[in-house]
Formats: structure tokens, C-alpha cells, sequence
């Protein structure tokens, strides 16, 4: 069965200050990042893999650019946050597991290597950098087996940083959606793995990524930054 993958570009991504959606911002080497992301999900995946794209803000210039891509539409992507975006694509991917990740993040093509181990297995994953920890970034704690524990921007004593590209498998997909539903209009999908974690038992592994390099571009900075690796 083809992996399901799924990107997050429903947002207007205004602190970047760009008329395009983020996605469709240009690199150095002359992709947009959402390019480098197919690219990425093709070298590790195959031609095979679905990839399913939540689009809201100027949805028709991303479906212009991605014509053979398939297609999510939030018309709330003004007063919703990425939990409901992430919620109306996993309605549509069946009953397997899912690959997700945030339409704004410039990653090496070896995380996806790394990952397909766990992927294989069915393992639940959340990918992490552990060589930083910055206040405004979605951090993470761990239990005493290793498993992901708390996961949010307001974690104390995080340990890392999750970074964008994350997997849930197919058992424990039910129980996320469950909760994806129950959360805020504006709450992060981390809510509802946190919710998933601590009511239904999920257990999420760390993918520690932190020897390659993966950018959430949300600022000019870092997009400066990304572009030192690409």
C-alpha cells in the first residue's frame, strides 16, 4: 500500500511577509520549499506515495504549481489552526498510517531516510532536535521508557525540539483523530497527541534528527538560514 503523506499549507504565513503562500517560497537552489518537500517524500518513498496537501490561503496558486498533487481544502484557514487542517486530510487517507509535516519546513532528504525504519514498523514518531531548545519552538519532555511525553510550545525543562515532520501509525490514528476533534480551533496538532499520550496510552517515539539539518521557516532569518543548506 502507498505511504500516505500529508503537508500543512493551509496558513497565510504573514510573518515571513510575502504575498505567495509560504510554500511556494523560493530557495536558493531554485525550488520553492513545498518542491523540496515532493522531491524529499520521492526520493525516500517512490513515485507511489499520496501526497495529500491542506491548502486554504491563496489555495490556487499551490494547486497551479502542484497540479498532481491531491487536495484538502480548510475555508476556516483564517480561525483555525493547524489540528483542524491536520484533521480534515486524515479523514481522507484511509485506515494506514500517516506522514505529516508543516508546509514551511526546509529539511535534509536524509530525515526521511532515517524515519522509514519506523515507518515500516508502524511506530508513531514525532522528529526531533535535540541541540537546541528555543522558547518560541514546540518542545518536548520524555516518560521513563523514552516515549514523548509533553509536547507543546509551553513545555518547562524541554529537552529538545520537535521539528515539523512527524507519524502516526495506523492503531493509533483513531485515537488522534478522536482527539484532533476535541481540541481548540486554534490549537497546534501537538494538543492532540499530547491529549492522545496522556488518555488513550499512544506511544510516540523521538527521531532524533539532530545531526541533519531541517528549518521552520517562519521568519526572514530563517530563510537565510535555510538557504545555507540547500
Amino acid at each position: 500500500m502507498a505511504l500516505q503523506t500529508v503537508i500543512l499549507a493551509a496558513g497565510m504565513g504573514s510573518r515571513l511577509g510575502r504575498a505567495l503562500p509560504k510554500p511556494l517560497t523560493a530557495l536558493n537552489d531554485g525550488r520553492s520549499i513545498m518542491q523540496q518537500q515532493h522531491d524529499n517524500i520521492r526520493a525516500a518513498f517512490g513515485s507511489t506515495a499520496r501526497i495529500t496537501t491542506v491548502v486554504g490561503y491563496r489555495a490556487e496558486t499551490i494547486i497551479e504549481a502542484f497540479p498532481h498533487a491531491h487536495y484538502v481544502h480548510n475555508e476556516r484557514y483564517d480561525e483555525t489552526n493547524t489540528s483542524k487542517s491536520l484533521l480534515r486530510a486524515l479523514h481522507t487517507t484511509g485506515r494506514g498510517g500517516v506522514l505529516w509535516m508543516n508546509g514551511d519546513v526546509v529539511f535534509d532528504p536524509r530525515v526521511l531516510g532515517r524515519a522509514i525504519d519506523l515507518i515500516e514498523r508502524d511506530q508513531s514518531f514525532v522528529a526531533v532536535n535535540t541541540a537546541k531548545v528555543s522558547d518560541e519552538e514546540v518542545k518536548y519532555t520524555v516518560t521513563a521508557e523514552g516515549f514523548i511525553n509533553e509536547l507543546s510550545k509551553t513545555v518547562v525543562g524541554g529537552i529538545g525540539e520537535a521539528v515539523g515532520i512527524n507519524y502516526v501509525s495506523s492503531t493509533h490514528k483513531k485515537a488522534f483523530m478522536r482527539q484532533l476533534q476535541r481540541v481548540g480551533d486554534q490549537d497546534y496538532f501537538e494538543r492532540g497527541l499530547e491529549l492522545a499520550i496522556a488518555e488513550d496510552g499512544v506511544l510516540i517515539e523521538p527521531l532524533d534528527i539532530s545531526d541533519l539539518y531541517a528549518v521552520e521557516v517562519d521568519f526572514a532569518e530563517d530563510l537565510e538560514r535555510a538557504n545555507l543548506f540547500v
